[in-house]
């Protein structure tokens, strides 16, 4: 009956594993869709992810975290999204003036979270 049960669990944890990789897929995907095509409840999860993986790659070249203060240690979550988001914010109102095709980046919400995003998986995994 255990082996049952075992077997059960792990058809269940791998089912679910493959929906919210589906999902994450797709939530990457419509980061890169045109702006009139682009879903934003997906769109944001996906920018997230891309800030994760955007961490992880920049862990490989940087391990050490930039902060050496313990004390200030998470403060990169707060500030670096916030910073971020307003210069691509003001670069993209720039590029409005300027009647430039803007980039999904260009906005201080899709920045915030990509930076958000890579700014958390450098908190989490530095040395």
């Amino acid at each position: 009956m255990e082996f049952i049960f075992e077997l059960l669990f792990e058809f269940i944890l791998e089912i679910l594993i493959q929906i919210l990789t589906e999902l994450g897929l797709y939530s990457m995907s419509q980061a890169f869709h045109r702006r009139e095509k682009r879903d934003p409840f997906l769109a944001v999860p996906g920018y997230m992810l891309l800030g994760l993986l955007a961490g992880g790659i920049s862990l490989l070249l940087f391990p050490h975290s930039f902060i050496r203060s313990q004390r200030f240690h998470g403060v990169s979550l707060v500030v670096i999204p916030q910073l971020g988001g307003a210069v691509m914010s003001g670069i993209g109102r720039l590029r409005r003036k300027r009647r430039e095709e803007i980039i999904q980046l260009d906005s201080f919400v899709y920045r915030a979270t990509f930076a958000f995003g890579m700014a958390l998986k450098r908190f989490l995994f530095t040395r």
